[in-house]
């Protein structure tokens, strides 16, 4: 759905159309980036245009319109953006996943491996009830590594999976299919192979 300018003698007023405008086209790609090799997908360039934000949030809005979810858990930091946006769309709650040591509150969290060492993400320890239906969210899906760290998360303290939700999927990386392997649905609104 996008939204038109229209100019009148009341002033200006927003008429709504319909849109199939891919937002593959807002997204920028950085070569060599962070390392030689790279194809950098830098998805800022999607959320400053206020036409492919507002598109992306509502195929995700209506994707899940009608679906049974308490929580929208975001992965640190670009999942806040595309979870709180939806959340507050589909008028339910929002959960932060962050990195260690960012929260305020008490907290649990999960350990995963990275390529040299480990890492940790958390959340506090009231933000899932037992049962809660839970759409996890974030801006990309590569190798999985936190995608999977945060689905455990969840799910260890009594919540429910019913969906990854990305924007980005590079699925020659794997990530989707591991997310795949343990159980978990995964949709993600555009996809860059080769890369």
């Amino acid at each position: 759905m996008l939204w038109s300018e229209t100019s009148g003698m009341t002033g200006i007023r927003f008429v709504k159309r319909e849109s199939r405008m891919p937002i593959k086209s807002r997204i920028r790609t950085i070569p060599h980036y962070p390392k030689h090799g790279v194809m950098f997908r830098d998805i800022t360039t999607l959320f400053k245009d206020p036409v492919g934000f507002r598109v992306t949030i509502n195929e995700l809005v209506n994707r899940y319109t009608g679906v049974k979810i308490d929580r929208i858990a975001g992965i640190e930091a670009r999942g806040f953006i595309v979870g709180s946006a939806l959340a507050f769309q589909l008028g339910v709650g929002f959960i932060p996943i962050r990195k260690k040591g960012k929260l305020p509150a008490e907290t649990v969290g999960h350990d995963y491996e990275l390529e040299y060492g480990t890492d940790r993400i958390e959340m506090h320890v009231d933000a899932i009830s037992q049962g809660d239906q839970v759409l996890l969210v974030d801006d990309l899906i590569a190798t999985g590594g936190t995608a999977v760290a945060a689905s455990d998360l969840i799910e260890s303290m009594g919540g429910k999976i019913v969906e990854c939700c990305f924007v980005i999927d590079l699925p020659d990386l794997g990530g989707r299919a591991r997310l795949e392997k343990l159980g978990q649905k995964v949709f993600s609104l555009c996809e860059f192979k080769g890369d």
